[in-house]
């Protein structure tokens, strides 16, 4: 297979829900040519037991996560280069899944299909509230309160909203690079001030320079404080005492903060995620805590997130900046797959982070025995591999156009992250295993006869 590739960089003219990314466009021409806790330690921290360990081993799951399903032409986001083009350039970019939601949600949607009608919805009651309320007291030990929930139909749309609301034009907000890109697109859009506190590459991952974060936030007057927690595309699942002390920052200066916790619920053995806003009640009443079912259930395009705002002042703030968008409701189908998900979807949840911990301890294999240029930053959480290419001695728009042209992949490039990604690559690996050693082969063919 040769591909001819044209690789075009669009800043502003290409965006899915507010994100930023690099388009290829392309044409094709055929040619033949962690040790993990023990089961009582699990029981112990709430962490529950792994499918196979319910059910004694991994051929036993009741789920299938190896079925590979043609997403070509179904307007998918990720497969959209497929649309009008002959080709078969791999897409392992962008965090939605290769796998089918929860069977008991997919049921749901068909029942409400059924019905017929499709009004204007909203999500009163306990109904909805309730299943929220239950799964974070039950995961991650945080009660929650109904008032304080806010519904938007993305988590972007919520960050957007909440620099809107908690700061004014000109304003500092921080963010810590590499991080996802929409954060600086937020600031930048709104009209605010990005302010950077770099993450620490060393040996053994990434850490925090807790000194350059607060001097940061005190040179530049900083307002607001964007935390991606766990972090994407690092992988870091921030410890308790992490928190704490970012925490403690931004209460001293005076420093709101909105915790992008979208990946809550994937974090690997021997890692636990801890909520910013439980942790105190300070941290509580300065905090925009947006999460989601999306992320979790693979619903993206149902567009629903659950945003937690405690403080009254705040949550009116927040609302008033969405009431300025023309937005009112979420859509039926969104509420139903979040109730449905909450209360059906964890079981499979728990069989598909047994899965992915295969799949990553698969490509970590693989790279190491295949590729050892490529070092994987191992992640404490997140679906997504955070690959340092450096070791390949090759430019980020050499390294770009390798990965495109010679492996026939669609990654996101390490510079659309910020400072500190520059030679690296993200790679989603919630995808069958085939399809995973398909993309790992590739790599390894590219980059072996170059």
């Amino acid at each position: 297979m040769h591909l001819k590739i044209i690789l075009i960089r669009y800043k502003e003219a290409e965006n899915f829900d507010g994100l930023p990314f690099v388009v290829i466009k392309y044409k094709a021409e055929h040619e033949k040519k962690a040790n993990p806790p023990d089961k009582a330690e699990k029981y112990e921290k709430g962490l529950g037991l792994t499918s196979a360990e319910k059910y004694g081993g991994i051929n036993k799951m009741k789920y299938s996560f190896d079925e590979i399903i043609d997403r070509r032409n179904t307007d998918s986001v990720k497969y959209a280069l497929w649309q009008g083009n002959s080709g078969d350039l791999l897409p392992l970019w962008v965090a939605d899944m290769d796998f089918k939601s929860p069977p008991e949600v997919s049921e749901v949607l068909i029942q409400k299909c059924r019905h017929g009608i499709f009004g204007y919805s909203d999500a009163y009651g306990e109904d909805y509230f309730n299943p929220l309320y239950d799964w974070y007291l039950r995961r991650f030990n945080w009660e929650l309160r109904p008032e304080w929930l806010v519904k938007t139909p993305g988590v972007v749309f919520a960050i957007y909203a909440a620099v809107r609301a908690l700061t004014n034009e000109g304003d500092a907000v921080l963010i810590q690079q590499p991080v996802y890109y929409p954060f600086e697109r937020a600031i930048k859009d709104t009209g605010r001030k990005v302010v950077v506190s770099e993450l620490v590459y060393g040996k053994n991952g990434y850490s925090v320079d807790f000194k350059d974060f607060e001097d940061k936030v005190v040179k530049n007057s900083v307002k607001l404080f964007i935390l991606c927690s766990p972090h994407n595309p690092v992988g870091r699942v921030w410890t308790k005492k992490e928190l704490m002390t970012f925490g403690d920052i931004c209460l001293k200066h005076g420093v709101f903060v909105v915790a992008d916790e979208i990946h809550e619920d994937f974090v690997y053995p021997g890692n636990r995620h801890t909520v910013f806003a439980g942790i105190k009640p300070e941290f509580a009443d300065m905090t925009v805590t947006c999460t989601a079912p999306t992320k979790t259930f693979n619903l993206a395009g149902l567009q629903i997130s659950n945003i937690f705002i405690s403080n009254e002042s705040i949550r009116q703030k927040f609302c008033s900046e969405i009431r300025k968008t023309g937005y009112g409701a979420p859509s039926l189908m969104g509420i139903a797959a979040c109730k449905a998900a909450y209360q059906y979807g964890e079981e499979w949840l728990e069989e598909l982070k047994e899965y992915l911990s295969l799949n990553l301890d698969f490509a970590k294999n693989y790279l190491k025995e295949n590729i050892p240029e490529i070092r994987l930053v191992e992640p404490e959480g997140t679906y997504l591999l955070w690959m340092d290419c450096r070791g390949l001695g090759l430019s980020d728009e050499k390294l770009d156009e390798m990965i495109a042209v010679k492996a026939g992949l669609w990654l996101d490039s390490g510079t659309m992250f910020g400072a500190g990604g520059q030679g690296f690559q993200r790679m989603n690996i919630a995808c069958p295993r085939q399809i995973l050693k398909q993309a790992l082969e590739r790599l390894k063919s590219a980059f072996k006869s170059n």
